[in-house]
């Protein structure tokens, strides 16, 4: 229930169309704002991941012993602020190379479908053209592929080891819950979603590492921006 609860405040797709112009229905365009950006990142992202890692670190310490927290994921709630270790450069390493093979084949499918099918693109993302302004995008990616990581994965499928004892539905579960966040991108983007969390999930369940995912997601965001100033 606790989970559940997080997702509806944290996650809920009106949270991420309201950030967009309160836009219920997919954009065709989304422009870049330093303004904006900063504020929700301030405002939104780093008191949410506050809270989240602050229920991460009491969950953990209390009501379980130490195999207890072996079984179901860390030792120690404290490996959140760690140091990354070599398991993170591996996780990081592919992670960053999935995401971008998964963004350009999907990429690639939308441009067959709307030239032969008429299909719709999905949202341009405009990225920034300033010094400050890509401080601000590389602040803001940060934050956002830390968020993310700490409840979709770190958290999320922690809470679901408790009760499912079967990778698959786990997974499933978080890569479902995932991709419904990213409604506002339209069709194509909830299936980039979809299939980033799939390898994202899977780097998880075989990593035990949250930094090296959290980074792989924070750098592809930049990319994401970056892109949008060449397309």
């Amino acid at each position: 229930m606790e989970a559940l609860i997080l997702y509806l405040v944290l996650f809920f797709p009106g949270v991420f169309s309201s950030s967009y112009g309160g836009r219920m229905l997919p954009a065709e365009f989304i422009p870049f704002s330093i303004l904006r950006e900063l504020g929700r990142t301030l405002t939104y992202t780093l008191p949410s991941l506050a809270l989240l890692w602050y229920l991460i670190h009491l969950n953990g310490s209390q009501g379980k012993t130490d195999a207890e927290r072996q079984r179901f994921l860390f030792p120690k709630p404290q490996i959140l602020t760690e140091k990354p270790q070599k398991r993170d450069f591996l996780s990081f390493g592919i992670g960053l190379l999935g995401l971008i093979i998964i963004s350009l084949a999907v990429s690639s499918l939308v441009w067959v479908l709307a030239k032969y099918a008429g299909a719709s693109p999905p949202p341009r993302v405009e990225g920034p053209t300033t010094v400050v302004g890509w401080f601000v995008v590389v602040f803001s990616c940060f934050g956002t592929g830390y968020l993310e990581e700490s409840y979709f994965r770190f958290y999320l499928l922690r809470k679901l080891e408790e009760w499912v004892s079967f990778r698959f539905p786990r997974i499933a579960f978080s890569v479902l819950l995932f991709a419904l966040c990213h409604a506002y991108e339209g069709p194509w983007g909830i299936l980039n979603a979809a299939l980033a969390g799939c390898l994202l999930s899977i780097l998880f369940e075989r990593c035990r590492s949250l930094h090296g995912i959290a980074m792989a997601h924070a750098f592809y965001n930049a990319f994401v921006y970056t892109m949008g100033n060449f397309l």
